[in-house]
């Protein structure tokens, strides 16, 4: 009884590890469409590794790196060998793997994916006109995506220059107004001196007389 309770806690535990590190896989990976090649399916936000059942090699999307088999080592590279050149990127499967180097697992994806072979109806990148895609540089539509941020950008500068324009005239005029009314209060201010002196002058000649 203590055996089979025990082996319970640690299939859960191994679980509860399992879980934990496929969560903080894809937290590090994170979002990387603008990391993807154009013939990569359609439909992921986050893309780790692909794997091609129709010739068993695994594609490094960070990297850019192919990884295939030759004799018992595992390659890296970021072309195919020539004896893969008849391969079409485009037309191939691609089966997203979100897992650390699952070319060390390479016989439990033969195995899983080998229904995937010699099928051809998959989405690529490339065909796609969702805009998220136009943000990588071989996208057909990548070009007109990048003029159409600049015109934006200009346009948002124009308006933020525009509106300081704007807040820097009317500075202007709040200046010259407070300016022109202490000129005013300049300006009534010895004017009244003026009629005060005269007034003192004026009585002052009044005295004199009497």
């Amino acid at each position: 009884m203590r055996r089979i309770y025990f082996a319970i806690i640690i299939a859960g535990f191994l679980i509860s590890l399992t879980a934990s590190v496929k969560a903080q896989v894809g937290i590090s990976l994170g979002i990387n469409i603008s990391s993807q090649p154009i013939w990569g399916p359609v439909g992921y936000d986050a893309v780790q590794y692909y794997y091609l059942p129709d010739i068993d090699a695994y594609y490094y999307v960070p990297q850019h790196l192919f990884f295939f088999q030759s004799g018992r080592r595992w390659i890296s590279s970021p072309n195919l060998p020539p004896r893969y050149r008849n391969y079409d990127l485009y037309g191939g499967y691609k089966v997203v793997i979100n897992e650390n180097k699952p070319y060390l697992h390479d016989q439990d994806y033969r195995v899983k994916y080998n229904s995937y072979k010699n099928r051809h109806d998959q989405t690529v990148i490339r065909d796609s006109h969702e805009s998220k895609y136009f943000v990588i540089k071989d996208h057909p539509e990548h070009s007109s995506f990048v003029k159409q941020q600049g015109h934006v950008n200009n346009q948002g500068n124009k308006q933020i220059q525009g509106n300081r324009q704007v807040q820097g005239n009317r500075q202007v005029q709040g200046n010259r107004q407070v300016q022109g009314n202490r000129q005013t209060q300049g300006n009534k201010n010895v004017q009244s001196s003026r009629q005060n002196k005269g007034e003192r002058e004026a009585k002052g000649k009044e005295q004199e007389k009497r």
